[in-house]
């Protein structure tokens, strides 16, 4: 009967790591098309036809906790919009300090188009500019890919590759490695984040919408 319980158990074991190895490399849904895998406050985030929305300033998050992984995502702004695409993040209610966050706005809108440059879309938000801003017109829907791998976060926005961080060199929580100040509520640094954590949107900030869709995910 031992045996057998450890032959049952190597066979379990063997499985798990079967479909493991099966997921990783594929892209698969991050959300179910109901969200009913998704984190989010009841009523907040709403789908239809494969496209989500929020109709408050409240993250969604998935399920699980990725680390090395690209994100594959489409978003179109309202005039005025400040949201994001959240990676790494260890604590969802103070998520904030806590993660990492690839902006998006709508850099057509004076608001942030006279904004600090680590303030608009594709930068990671305070503490690194993209070097071209990409984002379309409101309306118009945008492709963003958002590489993670370790402490190297790469983003590309409308197929050009425009952020590459290494979050090894920000070893300060209060300055960035060029000198420039980091938001005070970013306390953090994050040679010290850990790079594993959920993947989450931000909603309706600033009272301006923001639509996703068609967002996968592929582990490596």
């Amino acid at each position: 009967m031992k045996f057998k319980s450890f032959v049952i158990v190597v066979i379990v074991v063997f499985s798990s790591i079967c479909f493991s190895s099966a997921q990783s490399g594929k892209w698969l849904s991050l959300f179910n098309n109901d969200l009913s895998n998704a984190d989010y406050p009841a009523g907040v985030w709403t789908v239809e036809n494969g496209v989500i929305t929020a109709s408050e300033d409240q993250c969604i998050w998935s399920e699980k906790e990725y680390d090395n992984f690209t994100l594959n995502l489409e978003f179109k702004t309202a005039d005025g919009t400040n949201s994001g695409v959240i990676v790494y993040c260890n604590d969802t209610e103070n998520w904030i300090p806590n993660s990492v966050e690839v902006q998006i706005a709508d850099d057509h809108s004076a608001k942030w188009a006279d904004s600090d440059k680590t303030w608009q879309c594709a930068a990671i938000f305070g503490h690194l500019a993209a070097n071209k801003s990409r984002v379309k017109k409101p309306g118009e829907w945008n492709k963003m890919n958002v590489t993670c791998k370790d402490k190297i976060i790469t983003v590309k926005l409308n197929g050009k590759k425009v952020t590459q961080m290494d979050m090894a060199l920000w070893t300060s929580g209060t300055k960035n490695p060029n000198g420039t100040d980091i938001p005070s509520w970013l306390s953090t640094p994050f040679a010290e984040l850990p790079t594993k954590g959920k993947i989450g949107f931000q909603g309706k900030h600033a009272g301006a919408p923001i639509w996703f869709r068609n967002i996968i995910v592929k582990e490596f």
